[in-house]
């Protein structure tokens, strides 16, 4: 099982980045995947999940209207689009997948329902 991120950059606050998160090595098609953020000192936190085979999705209230997520399910590769970019979104992002199974769940899922993750790409946001 492999979750690979890219696209963490340095930018100006009100930029914008696009994060990837491909995956291989589980069947992707019923899984949901996650985006979570953890800054120096903080806990992790759910960014955005997306379930992929019904498309059901989270967004959490601090990136509602900023963030997007989506998927290609050709490519096992799911986005997260972040624009109107804060200081506050600096964290290092990570990619993590659960079991299709808790779909109807995916307002509530914490960390500990996803089984795999990935290493991290740095977002650090400039004021």
């Amino acid at each position: 099982v492999q979750l690979v991120e890219s696209g963490g950059a340095l930018v100006q606050t009100g930029g914008s980045l696009r994060l990837s998160c491909t995956a291989s090595g589980f069947n992707f098609d019923d899984s949901i995947i996650g985006w979570f953020r953890q800054a120096p000192g903080k806990e992790r936190e759910a960014v955005s999940s997306l379930s992929i085979s019904e498309g059901s999705t989270f967004y959490a209230d601090s990136v509602k209207g900023r963030f997007s997520i989506s998927r290609d399910v050709t490519a096992s590769i799911v986005y997260l689009q972040m624009a109107s970019l804060k200081p506050e979104d600096t964290a290092t992002y990570y990619c993590a997948a659960a079991r299709g199974l808790y779909s109807e769940y995916i307002a509530i899922l914490t960390p500990r329902e996803f089984d795999y993750w990935g290493q991290g790409t740095q977002v650090t946001v400039s004021s």
